[in-house]
């Protein structure tokens, strides 16, 4: 029964995105105690930056490598085999197995001359680095070129049961992760030194791919040991993902950029950054990744029907449940940065200069919560019509953007590192811009009658939600101390429940449809009744 339920296959977008939403939740909350673990023990300082700052190699190579494959190449070609095949499904675990063998050579062997070169590298990626800073950042950077490797290989297994609808398993890796990291910093940190920390990112690319290993076997894998280049099917993703890898490659050298710039600004910038950083992201993983994830299969099946009236419908039914719930939870962001910053890692090192510094930067970082999202989805969709040039142009006009703004506001401004969080929010709300302006004219129309009916009871809740909010941290303050945790806890966690409550009630005063189609979606999966059908939910089925 149990394995019956962790490999059960999701049949509609809402029902899949509330388990990748459920899962994703997890993983960020556990993604906080880690940072929370880190801020406590290392603060905002030359360690954390330069731990920061190592991720940065690793991580563009396993971007490169690893997602705009799953996302363009592997998802959409073993699926056409592995439903192509009937009973039996020799071809596509062949595909699968010379996927893995050929990745992981290349993986190690690129990894390896990273690893040669580092002390080149690093000047590249944190050009005001020096000394001791910049040799730790040289041994971490080695250190973790060992995770592309395992998290390449998990990413793979990811893609297959992604394609099975299998999203539950697949959504538990990334909480694994943070294990490994968690287990770094506590437990690897007091043996190795300040290399546990690296240590225990590799760690967690383990136990990432760990977890998924059992319901591969349980699908059907069985592991060949093929190694063929000139195979056409693998040729065929290779073909595929090469415009979303630029895109992609635009996007992190984007991220590169910042590290950069922000390495030249005061201490602790490239930590504050990043901390804010994945602070925003908790709600970027939990919504925008979800739905999007969810919405791909549904998406591509309506574009290989060429029914460009359900691509519209469902895009716009979509677009108004990521905005119905990243809506409330960018209000939250705004209105109680502070309380979330002190909570989640305000302790040990982590003093309140550095609490100022990251809540500043993550107000700019919450007004493109929206936007992150949406272009998550617009994304897809051109995905969905085989077309990955389109994102690849967006992305490139975005990074430039980005950059331009970046140094504007760092040095003709001196706003400092929350400047760059300006610029990412500016760059993000052209790049959605871009993407809707492009689909419009593809399709002809993205339902927007019905998606500002909604976003305007969406923002007349959410105005009522942050008066609410700012009016019980003031009730509530005088009743707390603090000065304490618990106080701080308290009264975010008060005021923040209080202006949902009102968000809510508004939202069904004023009928919003989204409200409606959530409660509706929760109540068949906890009754375990059949999944909502079309003309309810509004989004198409699996």
């Amino acid at each position: 029964m149990i394995s019956k339920f962790l490999n059960n296959q999701s049949k509609t977008i809402t029902g899949a995105a509330i388990i990748l939403g459920a899962a994703s939740l997890a993983s960020r909350l556990l993604g906080l105690i880690r940072d929370r673990v880190l801020a406590h023990y290392f603060g905002a300082g030359p360690v954390m930056d330069s731990y920061y700052a190592a991720f940065k190699i690793p991580d563009l190579l396993y971007t490169l490598s690893i997602i705009g494959a799953l996302s363009a190449g592997l998802i959409p070609i073993f699926t056409k085999i592995y439903l192509q095949s009937g009973e039996n499904k020799k071809k596509a675990w062949k595909l699968i197995s010379n996927t893995i063998n050929i990745l992981a050579v290349a993986l190690a062997t690129i990894s390896f001359i990273l690893i040669l070169i580092a002390p080149w590298l690093v000047p590249m990626i944190a050009p005001g680095f020096d000394g001791e800073k910049k040799e730790l950042t040289i041994i971490f950077t080695r250190i973790m070129l060992v995770s592309p490797i395992l998290l390449g290989l998990s990413a793979v297994v990811g893609g297959v049961l992604q394609s099975l609808k299998n999203f539950f398993i697949y959504s538990l890796s990334p909480i694994f992760y943070n294990v490994g990291i968690i287990i770094g910093a506590t437990v690897l940190v007091p043996i190795f030194g300040y290399s546990g920390l690296a240590l225990g990112v590799i760690l967690g690319a383990f136990l990432h791919l760990l977890i998924q290993l059992p319901s591969l076997w349980r699908a059907g894998f069985r592991y060949s040991p093929i190694f063929n280049w000139h195979d056409k099917n693998f040729l065929m993703i290779i073909k595929l993902m090469i415009p979303r890898t630029l895109g992609l490659a635009a996007l992190q050298l984007n991220m590169v950029f910042i590290t950069a710039i922000a390495s030249t600004l005061s201490v602790g910038a490239v930590t504050i950054f990043n901390y804010a950083y994945n602070l925003q992201s908790f709600s970027l993983g939990v919504v925008g990744v979800s739905f999007a994830v969810a919405a791909l299969p549904t998406l591509s099946a309506l574009a290989a029907e060429k029914n460009w009236p359900g691509m519209i419908k469902n895009i716009s039914s979509v677009a108004r449940q990521i905005l119905f719930f990243i809506i409330p939870l960018s209000v939250i962001f705004l209105m109680l940065r502070a309380q979330i910053v002190r909570v989640a890692l305000g302790s040990g090192a982590f003093d309140w200069n550095a609490t100022v510094r990251t809540a500043d930067t993550l107000a700019f970082f919450s007004l493109s919560l929206f936007a992150q999202c949406l272009s998550m989805l617009l994304a897809r969709a051109f995905y969905s019509m085989e077309d990955t040039r389109t994102p690849l142009k967006i992305g490139v006009v975005t990074v430039i953007v980005n950059i331009a703004l970046s140094w504007y506001f760092t040095r003709s401004i001196n706003f400092g590192v929350k400047g760059l969080a300006l610029a990412f929010t500016l760059s993000w709300m052209i790049n959605t811009a871009l993407f809707w302006i492009a689909l419009r004219f593809r399709l002809g129309s993205l339902d927007e009658e019905n998606i500002l009916r909604a976003v305007y009871k969406m923002s007349v809740a959410a105005l009522l939600m942050g008066l609410t909010i700012q009016g019980l941290k003031q009730v509530i303050a005088p009743m707390v101390n603090m000065e304490t945790f618990l106080g701080i806890f308290a009264q975010g966690t008060l005021a923040g429940i209080g202006g949902l409550i009102i968000y809510v009630l508004t939202g069904l005063i004023l009928r919003g449809h989204e409200m409606f189609v959530f409660i509706e979606t929760i109540k068949k999966r906890l009754v375990r009744r059949a999944n909502l059908p079309r003309d309810v939910s509004g989004i198409g089925e699996v």
